[in-house]
C-alpha cells in the first residue's frame, strides 16, 4: 500500500509541475490606450511575433498584445507625441515563450517604425512615414496612399499591394519582393539574391529602379503603360515581349545580344523611367492585357 502511495504522490507532483508550467506559459492579453496629437510617432520592437497596424478613428493609439508567457513583458511609454512599445525578453525566453503578437490601431498620418525578427509585419490604409525592418520577417503592406515606405529585411518575403503615389524603398538580402499596383515618384528595390516581381503600370513621371545581383526580375505591365525602359543583365538573359520603340541614343556601347534592351512603351508625353538591372539573374518584360 505504501509503495502505491509513494507512486501516486510522485505522479501527482509531476502533474502539478506540468500544470504549473502550463499556467506560466499560458497566453495572456493586454491592452494599452494612448491619446496622441496629429502626426504622432509609433515605434514597436518585437523580437518574436507579429505586428499589424491599421488606422484608428481619432487621435488615439490602441494596442492589443497577445503575450505568450511570463518570460516576456511589454514595456510601453509615451514620450511627447511618440508611443514606444518594446517586447522585453526575460531570462530563458525563446521564440515560443518570448512571442508577442500585436494588433494596433493608430492615426493614419502617424510615423510608424516596426521591427520583428521572425513575425509578420503588416500595415494597411496609412499615409505617413512607414519603416518595417526584420531578419526573417514576412512583410505585407497594402492599400497605402501618399506614404513613404521603407522596408529592410534579410531573407523574409516582401509584398506590397496597391500602394499609390508612394515613395518606396525596399532593401532585401535574399527574400523575394513582389510589387502589385505600386506607383509613385520613386519606387526602388535592391536585392542581393532574391527575385523581384512587378505587376502594374509604372504610374506617371515616376522613377522605378529594380536591381538584383543574382535574382530574376519580372515586370508585367498593361497595354496602356507609358515608360522609358532600359534593362541589362551582365551574365543573365533578358527577354522583351513588348517590342519597345527604339531610342535615338543608346545607353550602352555595343551590348551583347540577349543581355540588354532599351526603348519606350506607349505614346504619352508624360512617362516614367524604368531601370531593370541584374548581374546574373534573368530579366523579363511582358504585357498583361487584363485590368490591373
Amino acid at each position: 500500500m505504501s509503495g502505491r502511495t509513494v507512486q501516486f504522490v510522485a505522479v501527482g507532483g509531476a502533474m502539478a509541475v506540468t500544470l504549473l508550467t502550463g499556467i506560466l506559459l499560458a497566453e495572456t492579453r493586454k491592452e494599452f490606450h494612448f491619446a496622441v496629437g496629429p502626426k504622432a510617432g509609433l515605434s514597436v520592437n518585437n523580437p518574436y511575433g507579429s505586428v499589424s497596424v491599421r488606422p484608428s478613428s481619432g487621435n488615439v493609439v490602441i494596442i492589443n498584445a497577445s503575450v505568450a508567457s511570463d518570460r516576456v513583458e511589454v514595456d510601453d511609454s509615451l514620450v511627447g507625441n511618440r508611443v514606444e512599445i518594446q517586447s522585453h525578453l526575460m531570462a530563458g525566453a525563446d521564440p515560443q515563450s518570448g512571442r508577442v503578437d500585436y494588433e494596433i490601431l493608430a492615426p493614419a498620418d502617424s510615423s510608424i517604425t516596426l521591427h520583428s525578427s521572425s513575425g509578420t509585419l503588416h500595415a494597411e490604409r496609412l499615409h505617413g512615414d512607414i519603416t518595417l525592418e526584420g531578419a526573417a520577417a514576412t512583410v505585407d503592406v497594402r492599400d497605402l496612399s501618399g506614404a513613404h515606405v521603407h522596408v529592410k529585411t534579410l531573407n523574409g518575403p516582401v509584398t506590397l499591394t496597391n500602394v499609390q503615389d508612394g515613395h518606396v524603398e525596399v532593401d532585401s538580402l535574399s527574400g523575394n519582393v513582389s510589387l502589385n499596383s505600386v506607383t509613385g515618384p520613386l519606387v526602388q528595390v535592391i536585392s542581393t539574391s532574391g527575385g523581384i516581381s512587378y505587376i502594374g503600370d509604372f504610374g506617371d513621371r515616376g522613377d522605378y529602379r529594380l536591381t538584383s545581383h543574382s535574382g530574376d526580375i519580372e515586370a508585367i505591365v498593361p497595354d496602356s503603360v507609358s515608360a522609358d525602359v532600359s534593362a541589362r543583365s551582365i551574365r543573365g538573359e533578358v527577354h522583351d515581349d513588348i517590342h519597345l520603340q527604339p531610342k535615338q541614343h543608346l545607353p550602352y556601347n555595343s551590348p551583347i545580344e540577349g543581355r540588354a534592351f532599351w526603348g519606350t512603351m506607349g505614346r504619352a508625353s508624360i512617362s516614367s523611367i524604368v531601370v531593370l538591372r541584374s548581374f546574373s539573374g534573368k530579366i523579363h518584360l511582358s504585357k498583361h492585357a487584363g485590368k490591373q
